[in-house]
């Protein structure tokens, strides 16, 4: 039983250390990964840009990247505007004819009840000439 327990205490004791190792060990280790990275960047850097005529060949290369994405992007810019200004033309014929539409409804409703205010103001006309005429002759019979 003292060995199991001495067992168990000694693998606990591994176990911690470990995790200590580790503790420290990551650490150190992304530390001196990041160092070779930059060490590695900068050589290719260095390598790259060695000579003038290297450098000008590079810069020439980020200026041809550039335009390229300059022109990509004024290209997309120029379908975008042409896009819109399409479904503004249609839009606007659409909201022209509506309005076309509602005037000549408007104006044939228009000249219909004028022709029955006209129709009408006949009628009343007549009504009152045969009210007046009645009173007149009751005015008269009645003198």
């Amino acid at each position: 039983m003292a060995s199991t327990t001495a067992t168990a205490a000694r693998e606990r004791t591994d176990q911690a250390q470990n995790l200590a190792e580790r503790a420290v060990l990551v650490p150190v280790g992304a530390s001196l990964l990041a160092q070779e990275n930059i060490v590695s960047t900068l050589r290719g850097l260095a390598g790259k840009y060695r000579t003038r005529a290297s450098l000008e060949r590079e810069l020439k290369r980020y200026e041809r990247r550039g335009a390229t994405a300059r022109n990509r992007f004024e290209r997309r810019v120029r379908k975008t505007r042409t896009r819109v200004e399409r479904e503004l033309r249609h839009r606007r014929s659409v909201v022209e004819r509506t309005v076309m539409h509602n005037r000549d409804r408007l104006e044939r409703e228009v000249r219909s009840v004028r022709g029955d205010l006209g129709k009408q103001s006949g009628v009343v006309t007549a009504r009152t000439s045969k009210l007046v005429i009645n009173a007149q002759e009751l005015i008269s019979s009645a003198s």
